[in-house]
Formats: structure tokens, sequence, C-alpha cells
């Protein structure tokens, strides 16, 4: 059975219930299997050697969730191939395709864990009552040893990209 946090988040000020561990500094990144644009399978093996950082968001159609994607996608296009972006929702893979290609984002990977929840339910980042991924940020080193962790109180919330990005572009180096 599935470790189960109530309380974890909220949601309009509703508090709701995040299924999966909390990941912390010093873990290894969970194995995931999520969806590509294509519908193809992305596995969390294709990460391994260099560093990443994966952000949540609750779907490509709300405005957080929007600024959120373009900010790592500029931080993004300045590192190169010398790291790896990724943001998971529960939106499905036409959707994240045609936002993409609206928002002229390319260096970000945007997947979706609609089909099974493989990443929400490894990362605890699950929203039980709403079946959509309460937001995070994870940054691992191209070990998969996660060196930041910000899970927000608030799915209506930034996360603090300063932080996020200084911890991505030291791993970078």
């Amino acid at each position: 059975m599935a470790v189960e946090r109530k309380g974890a988040v909220k949601f309009k000020d509703k508090s709701l219930t995040l299924v999966g561990p909390e990941i912390k500094v010093g873990d290894r990144a969970p194995a995931f299997t999520s969806l590509t644009q294509d519908l193809s399978e992305f596995k969390s093996e294709e990460l391994k050697g260099k560093p990443f950082l994966i952000s949540t968001i609750l779907s490509v159609a709300t405005g957080i969730c929007d600024a959120e994607i373009k900010r790592f996608n500029e931080a993004a296009d300045k590192l190169g191939d010398r790291a790896s972006f990724i943001t998971i929702s529960m939106d499905l893979p036409f959707s994240l395709s045609n936002w993409c290609a609206a928002a002229g984002v390319k260096s970000v990977k945007l997947l979706s864990d609609h089909r099974d929840a493989s990443f929400a339910q490894a990362y605890g980042t699950l929203v039980k009552e709403m079946r959509v991924l309460a937001r995070a940020v994870f940054v691992a080193d191209k070990d998969g040893v996660v060196r930041y962790v910000e899970y927000l109180p608030s799915i209506g919330q930034h996360p603090d990209y300063d932080k996020a990005l200084d911890a991505i572009r030291k791993l970078a180096q």
C-alpha cells in the first residue's frame, strides 16, 4: 500500500493528501516511466549521465504552470546539453505537444504521467483527491542522487526558481 501524506498540500485553502514517499536530499532518484508527446515511453534511465531538473505542474493550461515551464526553458537554453530539464503533469500528451508548439518551448521535455501515475507515486506528488500532480522541483546529479528538493505547500504557488536553478547550474559545471 502506498504511503499517504494527509494535509501535505493545499489547493484553494483545502488540505489535500499526497500519495507516495517524500523524497529527500541524498536519496537516489526513483525510477519511473511516463509518456512523451508522441505517446512513446520515457524511462527515467534516459536521464543518467548528466544532472537533471524535474518540475511537476498541475496543467499547462494554468498561468503559474505556463510561467514555470517558460522560466525553466530559458535556463535549459543557457545550459544546453550539460543538463536535462523535464516537466511532468497529468495532461494528455497531445495537450503538451500543442502547448509546446504554441509557446515555443523546445529545451524542456514535457512528459505525461496520466497513464499510470508512475512518476507521481514514486516521487510523492500525486494529489489523491484530484489525481493531479502537486507542484514540486527535484534536482539530481549525473549519478541520480537527489541534491535539491522543493515540495510547494500550495499548488498555486511558484517554486523558488533561484534556488532550483542554482542547484542545477552547480551540478552542470
